[in-house]
């Protein structure tokens, strides 16, 4: 996990962790591979793609 640390002018720190974005291109690149190797179609692994963890938390249900 990334950190970045921000000092403002009157002292305090402000600590911005980059986690979100790192997990929603995890869940992406999960989401496709699982549709490409169920569907073995292109077009379906980008349209799952999108929805990213939706279709990976679909797939963990239905199957």
């Amino acid at each position: 996990m990334e950190e970045e640390i921000i000092v403002r002018k009157d002292g305090s720190t402000q600590i911005i962790r980059k986690t979100v974005k790192e997990g929603i291109s995890f869940g992406t690149a999960l989401a496709m591979v699982i549709s490409f190797v169920t569907w073995k179609s292109i077009g379906w692994a980008i349209v799952h793609g999108l929805l990213g963890w939706v279709y990976v938390i679909y797939y963990m249900i239905r199957y």
